[in-house]
């Protein structure tokens, strides 16, 4: 039987996320999720006249073909995984998992192998197709958000189904202020930051590329990155937690970086020159998303949050870097997690994660939650 809630998330996912139209060709990228899902993507996209591909993975495989695959293996790979998805127009990918430490023990050094060789891959994908990604809900992802099985599912399905299109004059405007700033300062528990987004674009993100969704991103002028920063919350990355990150920047560059699993987090910096510079800042608004789970595609929208991110500038915000790594690690300014500020230029923008300028109090949690009249 196919849910209703399935039917509503893929009318999201074909419609507002990715705008498939007839004749266009979509891979539907399957990580443990239940057939009845994908069946409803297929359906959806058949009924816009699309034409639907599928890939099934499976978490535990992955892990033993990464964990001993060889870089003639991954070459091979590449091969056959680029030129399909040069054959399409459009990508959407359901990740499921049943644990999300699945890769703890696998070697750092395999894990950066397989990224580097398959990076053409995502390239591809992010800069020439319409794509959009999300989480799928599992009892695991239900302990991560500390919450019955039961009641994160309906969660989820209330965040993916949100009506993103609320987010849109609220938007616009944080991306306008942000295209018009130099200096941006960032202030809290722990964090001291201060650097340039002069001449950067700005990308809103309402339900285009990810889902649940809710920021607009940048990317900082390289070299400008001055001061410190301690993240809040907890992250897990290439199938390792981390508790606490705190990073001290120098012309750009993280000179120091520790936390909990301090060597491991080191490693993952040391990966190329690139994981030592930021591509990204981004600023969260999901008014439905409070507190981090340990699944970046929830915690970077959290409401209140920014993410300031080690290693690979988009296409769409390049400010040159590059680096197999691209970790979205998140801080809160919400009062009940510390608080803070930020301020472009010499304008208050945020204060204790509610933004305090007209025009993007917009997409503060009462204005995106009030009812329609």
């Amino acid at each position: 039987m196919i849910h209703s809630e399935y039917n509503a998330l893929a009318e999201v996912l074909t419609g507002f996320s990715t705008c498939l139209q007839a004749g266009e060709k979509v891979l539907i990228d399957a990580y443990d999720v239940p057939e009845a899902m994908v069946i409803a993507l297929v359906r959806m996209a058949r009924s816009k006249g699309a034409i639907a591909f599928t890939n099934l993975q499976n978490a535990r495989i992955s892990r033993e073909l990464v964990s001993n695959g060889s870089e003639e293996q991954f070459a091979t790979q590449v091969k056959w995984e680029l030129a399909r998805m040069q054959a399409m127009d459009a990508y959407i990918a359901l990740r499921g998992s049943d644990n999300i430490f699945e890769n703890s023990d696998v070697a750092p050094a395999q894990l950066q192998l397989a990224m580097k060789c398959l990076k053409p891959v995502l390239d591809y994908r992010v800069n020439q197709t319409k794509w959009v990604i999300l989480r799928w809900p599992t009892p695991s992802m239900a302990q991560q958000a500390m919450m019955s099985t039961e009641a994160f599912e309906a969660f989820f399905f209330r965040v993916c189904t949100l009506d993103y299109q609320r987010m849109v004059p609220g938007m616009e405007a944080l991306r306008e202020r942000m295209e018009q700033t130099d200096r941006v300062r960032i202030s809290g528990p722990g964090t001291d930051l201060e650097f340039s987004i002069r001449g950067m674009k700005a990308i809103p993100c309402g339900g285009r590329h990810n889902i649940p969704d809710g920021e607009v991103f940048t990317a900082p002028i390289r070299d400008s990155v001055e001061g410190h920063i301690t993240y809040n919350a907890p992250t897990a990355y290439q199938g390792v937690s981390f508790d606490r990150v705190a990073l001290t920047f120098s012309k750009g560059r993280i000179v120091k970086a520790d936390g909990t699993n301090s060597e491991r987090l080191n490693a993952i910096l040391d990966a190329d020159e690139g994981a030592r510079y930021i591509g990204e800042f981004a600023i969260g608004f999901n008014p439905h998303i409070l507190n981090p789970m340990r699944d970046i595609l929830f915690d970077e929208k959290i409401a209140g949050s920014f993410h300031f991110t080690p290693g690979q500038a988009y296409e769409e915000t390049d400010n040159g870097n590059r680096s197999q790594v691209h970790w979205d690690l998140v801080s809160i300014q919400r009062p009940d997690y510390g608080g803070g500020e930020i301020w472009f230029d010499d304008t208050l923008v945020r204060k204790d994660g509610l933004f305090v300028v007209p025009g993007l109090d917009a997409l503060n949690p009462d204005a995106l939650l009030q009812p329609e009249t």
